[in-house]
């Protein structure tokens, strides 16, 4: 099968990630994969959400919030305060994913926030979002390190990536196209040390075997290796991150 823009299965999008990108935020990353582009931030509230502050337990939280710009999609998607079902779940997957990498308990008595905004959709924006706001977490913390009770709160790194049959052939790091035509669509969420955080696999109105759904993890665990080198050699290019994992 070849795919709409050239690439072998196994490969991902060209992918590029802006840091700092706006000044209002301590955490702020432009990551685009292919066509699909979004801004994440990380910013911190010096208070915990009231159900946590009712249960007087020691540590923080660690939230998110995704959405999807209007001019994000052709035609004009509509502009809301609220989040409809599918961004809920998104959001809801971010925060998973980024809390399972947290000790909470080491953030203080304080929130984070982050905000994944969707400025051009072209397939992958829950993935990319879950990579590029890893990295606005990380410069986030950096940010407060000297505010931190204990020690260096993140445990390891986390990527994500989309990973489908199209047209009975495994692919990885799905565009739009290639995703509504998927008969298979799976997004796969790991730590940088090879841990599973989650796995979302449907079959759109067909089933799968059992050697096709390792087929899929053998391409989405090799994207995520390739993802996890990409952040750590952003983040190196300081030497504020080699210095906090310490």
């Amino acid at each position: 099968m070849t795919r709409l823009d050239g690439r072998r299965a196994d490969e991902l999008r060209p992918l590029k990630i802006d840091r700092h990108f706006t000044d209002a935020s301590p955490g702020s990353v432009k990551i685009s994969a292919g066509k699909t582009i979004i801004l994440c931030t990380a910013s911190f509230v010096d208070k915990v959400p009231p159900w946590l502050e009712s249960q007087d337990q020691e540590g923080g939280w660690l939230t998110a919030e995704y959405r999807m710009l209007p001019g994000s999609t052709s035609p004009r998607s509509n502009r809301s305060d609220r989040p409809d079902g599918r961004a809920t779940e998104i959001q809801r997957l971010i925060g998973r994913s980024l809390r399972a990498v947290v000790d909470l308990k080491k953030m203080g008595k304080r929130t984070l926030y982050i905000d994944c905004d969707v400025l051009q959709a072209d397939g992958g924006t829950r993935t990319l979002s879950i990579t590029g706001a890893y990295i606005a977490m990380i410069d986030a913390f950096s940010s407060i390190q000297e505010l931190l009770p204990d020690q260096w709160p993140v445990l390891d790194s986390v990527a994500a990536v989309s990973i489908g049959i199209v047209n009975g052939e495994p692919l990885l790091d799905l565009c739009y196209q290639e995703d509504f035509a998927a008969e298979v669509d799976m997004n796969l969420v790991m730590t940088g040390s090879g841990r599973f955080i989650e796995i979302q696999g449907t079959g759109e109105e067909a089933t799968f075997s059992e050697e096709e759904l390792f087929q899929l993890i053998k391409f989405g665990k090799n994207g995520i290796d390739l993802l996890t080198k990409f952040q750590t050699n952003i983040m190196n290019q300081t030497s504020s991150f080699s210095e906090n994992r310490e």
